[in-house]
Formats: structure tokens, sequence, C-alpha cells
């Protein structure tokens, strides 16, 4: 049998953060994000050997190990591990593959998406009972408790429900998931008054997220203040994005980043800099980075008729612009 699955990727449009504990703890957390049509994406072919044939193209790491042995695959590691305590099932011999759009560290919650991704994959291989909010929280469990890396909630439940929604993170590891209807023709908008320009240059956040928690525990006015604004910045893009009001969008996009700054040392460096100046000489309106910072990608606002004149200069960086569009499906298996 085989069973493929994929997940999108997704755009921290505003709120981004706010999603991370303590801060979502103490103060609950607003974030709007949006599904592209860039994926996750894992394959699993059962094996009569009781054997563990890993080939994680985005962790660089090729592997044959006894079932129940990790195999340095440590996403792969954490869902299996996972699934076998959880659901009592011990699955026979497999092997399993892996691969991304995007690069590891580019602003575009790629570890979390690939967690539900391959999540997704032992689903339906093994039939888990898991609905959209199930998979999303086991994800974010098995990610953040388990492996115990650093990062907020939004990427799981973003992969797990695509589209564009509006998620409430509350006290008690609550989540609220509001899907918006936005019309097509705004998504058209958006998506032509937008770039999204790669730095060349993946970071790993864990740094940065650990700056980010350590301000709100010490309780550091500028940075939490900065935060409040971060999550309200949330509230007002989403009544910009349902009616359709591009500069309203850019403002709140541009405000937010400059908050965000407040928030840890290496959230922007010279080159990410560079890259803002070079867009804004050319026509861009604003722009902030996705993700916790540091590189990977960023989004720019344009106007469309100024468009190219943007992607001509950030040409001569050293990144590059990545066509994108907006997408509407979460996170799906099957099997052939």
């Amino acid at each position: 049998m085989i069973v493929r699955s994929k997940a999108p990727l997704r755009l921290g449009l505003a709120g981004g953060g706010s999603d991370v504990s303590p801060y979502s703890d103490l103060y609950g957390g607003n974030v709007l994000n949006a599904t592209i049509n860039l994926s996750a994406y894992c394959t699993i072919e059962t094996l009569d050997a009781p054997v563990m044939r890993v080939n994680s193209a985005d962790a660089g790491i090729r592997a044959e190990v006894p079932l129940g042995t990790p195999s340095g695959a440590i996403l792969i590691d954490g869902v299996y591990a996972r699934v076998v305590k959880d659901f009592g099932l011990v699955p026979g011999g497999f092997a399993i593959t892996t691969y991304n759009d995007a690069p590891a560290g580019s602003g575009l919650g790629t570890s979390s998406t690939m967690v539900v991704c391959i999540l997704k994959c032992f689903a339906e291989w093994l039939g888990l009972p898991l609905g959209d909010y199930e998979l999303a929280r086991l994800s974010f469990e098995i990610e953040r408790l388990d492996l115990g890396l650093a990062g907020g909630k939004q990427d799981q439940y973003a992969a797990a429900f695509g589209g564009v929604n509006f998620m409430e993170f509350l006290p008690s590891d609550v989540v609220i998931v509001n899907p918006l209807r936005v019309k097509d023709w705004i998504l058209h908008e958006l998506e032509i008054s937008m770039l999204l320009y790669f730095t060349g240059r993946s970071r790993f956040g864990a740094d940065i997220i650990a700056q980010q928690q350590e301000a709100t525990r010490s309780g550091a006015v500028q940075a939490v203040q900065a935060m409040h604004r971060i999550k309200q910045s949330a509230v007002d893009m989403k009544l910009a994005l349902l009616q359709g009001d591009m500069r309203a969008f850019a403002r709140i996009l541009g405000a937010a980043w400059e908050d965000k700054k407040k928030m840890a040392t290496a959230i922007t460096n010279p080159m990410i800099q560079e890259a803002f100046d070079t867009a804004m000489a050319a026509g861009a309106i604003s722009g902030k980075v996705s993700g916790a910072g540091g590189g990977g990608f960023m989004m720019l606002m344009v106007e469309p008729q100024k468009r190219m004149d943007v992607i001509a200069a950030l040409s001569r960086l050293s990144g590059k612009v990545v066509p994108f569009q907006f997408t509407h499906e979460g996170a799906v298996a099957w099997k052939l």
C-alpha cells in the first residue's frame, strides 16, 4: 500500500507572536494567516520487513532502522512515537519520504506544516480518528511538547484547516479557528499587490522566540506593549481584508513590522534592511518578514502598476521573488 499526503504552507499576515506562550496564556492571542500554494509532502509505503526506511529530503536524512528505533529525522520519529503511544498501534514496516517546497527556517511554517503532513499520512494509513482540530492540536503537542521545538500555535492550525483564517489563542490552550469568507476579487487584488521575496538566507527562530518569551515573562513594558499592538493588528487587518482596503492592509502590515522589531534584536539585520530599502525606493508601500524574523521570506505590499519595477530592483540582490497564490484547502491524504 502507498499513502500520500500534502499540507499547505502559510503566510503570517498579522498577529504572529501573540500565539506564543507565555503571552497567549497571559493575554490571549489573535492571528490572521493564509495558506499558499507551497506545500509539505509525505509518502508512506508499506514494507514486509520490520524496519522504518526514511528519506527525509527536507532534513537531509536517509536511514533504515528497526521499528521503534530513532532514525535521526526528529519530526518523523516524533510523529511515529506519539501514534504508537496514543493509539496503541504498532504499524508494520514502512518506507517514508518527506520533502518541502520551501527550505526550513523560511518563515512559512515549514517544520510545523511537515508535522501536520506526516501525521495526516499516518492517520490515513492507520484510520486514526483525527478531525482538523485534533490533527492540529496533536501536531502542536508533538512538535512543541514532545520534541521541545520552540514556536507558537498558528502554523499547525493553518496547515490543518487551510484558507484564510482569523485565529484566537486563549488561556488553557483553547484555540478557535474562524475561517474568513474573503471575496475572490479581494484575494486576487491582494495577490497582485503583494510580493513574496526570499532573502536567500534561512533562519532558525529559536533564539528570537526565546527573547520574545523572556520579554513577556520579565514584563518588559516596551516589548509587551508592542505585542499588544501586534495582537490588535490582526483584528484591524481582518476588517481591512474583508473590505478589500489594500491601503489600510498595507499600513497595518508596515506598522506591525515596526512593532515586531521591538520584540527581539535579531528580528531584523542589514540584509533584511537592504531588501526593504531597495523595495521601497522602487515603489513598495510596506512590508514585513514572515515568521519569527531574521531571514526567510518577506511580504512586500506594492501598487500593482509598480510591481515589475520592484521585482526588477530586488533582482539585483541575492534573493529572489517567488510567485504564489492563496489556497483554500488544508491538509489532505489519499491511498493508492
